[in-house]
């Protein structure tokens, strides 16, 4: 292999610094994912200060979510080509400073740019985060990797609300909103000062074409299918449901193109190959999407039954789930030492955990009594956040495990694409879901509570269904005792070197 495609140090070997590399690009993915779901919980602060409408100061969510979901596939094949140490340290500072200029917004407009700004620069980051897995880590130490990048996922979602909650509570004041985004600035800044230091130059190869007609039919389709789902508090499903069918045939014009480009040997945005010839590509991909419609919206949907159906503040609202986030760092953790040896099996019972954890947790909000029910749901929370960690983490090492080094970053960019939008569509349909339950039951937040999280479980079924099919087929095409390689490892015959 290319001695240029390795994670060398100066003696040929792994770079030894490449742990402490790992961190910094671990600490940037958690900050910038955490920015997705942490804002929610002082939408009302900003409203009243900065005397918002409610369907404007919802861009400050949406906006930023959208933003970031547009760029990944882009970004990450960018990374690609120019090198995935200059777009993520770029993109950093680019965060770092609109995190700045959303604290100090003096007008709604403001922080709506700000957010739409940093959510462009979180999306270039997220696909450089799992390339420069790839690249800096080999073998079983790559599977370890990839659980703490899994688990940075996965927990940074389920503690956005109790994280924003403590920080409105540390801040007072009628302005207490802003260090939500001021806090981004130390830890961004000192993130970016060691990744100058840490993270690994590669000799840049030659120059490409990005495949620019791609990227504008890959961003106008997810465009298309994310605008209803961003206004959906507004009425945008049934103002602007017609953008659904338009932004199919566009991914459909897309995936044509891509397979256009791959056929005459150019470099596509998104090389087909990626789908059709990498194991367990397809698989994980879809497996991503559907799950995160389910783990997404269920925080909503919890968040609305503590504060406004049982009056938590935010703070209590996000400790009442935090179990949930516990058990998913712990075994995101552990998954990440054991997915080497049992593959997608431990996808599998993953699943089965969280599907079973937060279907008792429903049943307890339901039937509990109210003083005790928090305390009665934390062990099945728990439980499903054990799961939770066993299928974020090992379904991105078995997604990306076999992806050559030089589509890296694309093929990360495109993983997360789909559980973004995956995301967008559980945020948007569960709590609908919420409230429709809410309306026709005269305001029963249990039943409301109960049925839109088995909602989020049939998502987490689809999921499961996915996951079976998959391992058996890994199970059957593949005899025991020769576990899968890499595809940028050395194998016995010669290959063409990648480049990362």
């Amino acid at each position: 292999m290319n001695s240029k495609a390795r994670p060398s140090g100066p003696g040929g070997g792994p770079d030894p610094r490449r742990w402490k590399a790992l961190w910094v690009t671990l600490a940037t993915g958690f900050m910038s994912l955490l920015d997705v779901t942490i804002v929610a919980v002082a939408l009302p602060s900003m409203q009243h200060d900065l005397g918002a409408s409610a369907s404007a100061v919802q861009w400050v969510v949406s906006g930023y979510a959208l933003a970031f979901a547009l760029v990944l596939v882009p970004a990450g094949r960018l990374g690609d080509a120019v090198g995935r140490r200059r777009i993520f340290l770029c993109a950093l500072a680019g965060f770092v400073i609109c995190s700045a200029a959303a604290g100090a917004a003096p007008t709604i407009g403001w922080l709506v740019a700000a957010r739409l700004a940093q959510g462009a620069c979180a999306g270039c980051l997220a696909p450089q985060n799992s390339a420069l897995i790839q690249q800096m880590f080999r073998g079983a130490e790559r599977g370890r990797a990839f659980g703490l990048f899994g688990a940075t996922v996965g927990v940074s979602s389920a503690v956005g609300p109790v994280t924003g909650g403590l920080i409105l509570a540390l801040a007072h004041g009628a302005q207490g909103w802003r260090w939500i985004f001021y806090v981004n600035v130390p830890v961004g800044a000192l993130a970016l000062v060691l990744g100058l230091r840490l993270l690994p130059r590669v000799a840049p190869g030659r120059r490409e074409r990005l495949d620019l007609p791609g990227v504008a039919l890959l961003g106008a389709g997810v465009l298309a299918l994310m605008l209803p789902l961003v206004f959906a508090e507004s009425g945008g499903l049934s103002r602007l449901w017609w953008l659904f069918p338009v932004g199919l045939a566009l991914l459909v014009v897309f995936a044509r193109w891509e397979t256009r480009v791959a056929a005459r040997d150019g470099r596509p945005l998104l090389d087909p190959r990626l789908l059709t010839s990498t194991r367990g590509y397809a698989a994980g991909t879809a497996l991503g999407a559907l799950y995160f419609v389910g783990f997404s919206g269920v925080w909503l949907v919890f968040a609305l039954f503590f504060q406004n159906g049982l009056g938590y503040e935010p703070l209590r609202s996000g400790l009442a789930v935090t179990p949930f986030a516990i058990g998913s760092a712990l075994g995101a953790v552990l998954s990440g030492r054991l997915v080497e040896r049992s593959g997608r099996l431990l996808t599998l019972c993953g699943l089965v955990g969280v599907i079973a954890g937060l279907g008792v947790s429903a049943w307890i909000l339901w039937s509990a009594p109210t003083g005790v029910m928090t305390w009665l749901a934390a062990p099945a929370l728990f439980v499903g956040g054990l799961g939770s960690g066993c299928v974020i983490s090992p379904n991105v090492t078995m997604t990306l495990r076999d992806v050559p080094v030089r589509m890296a970053g694309a093929a990360g960019g495109a993983l997360q694409t789909g559980q973004r939008l995956g995301g967008a569509i559980g945020t948007a349909a569960l709590p609908g879901l919420f409230y429709t339950v809410l309306a026709a039951t005269g305001r029963d937040y249990r039943e409301a509570v109960a049925l839109s999280v088995g909602a989020a479980l049939v998502a987490m079924l689809a999921a499961l269904a996915v996951a079976v099919a998959d391992w058996r087929h890994d199970h059957v095409g593949r005899p025991s005792g020769h576990p899968r390689r890499p595809a940028d490892e050395p194998a016995p015959a010669c290959r063409a070197p990648g480049r990362g």
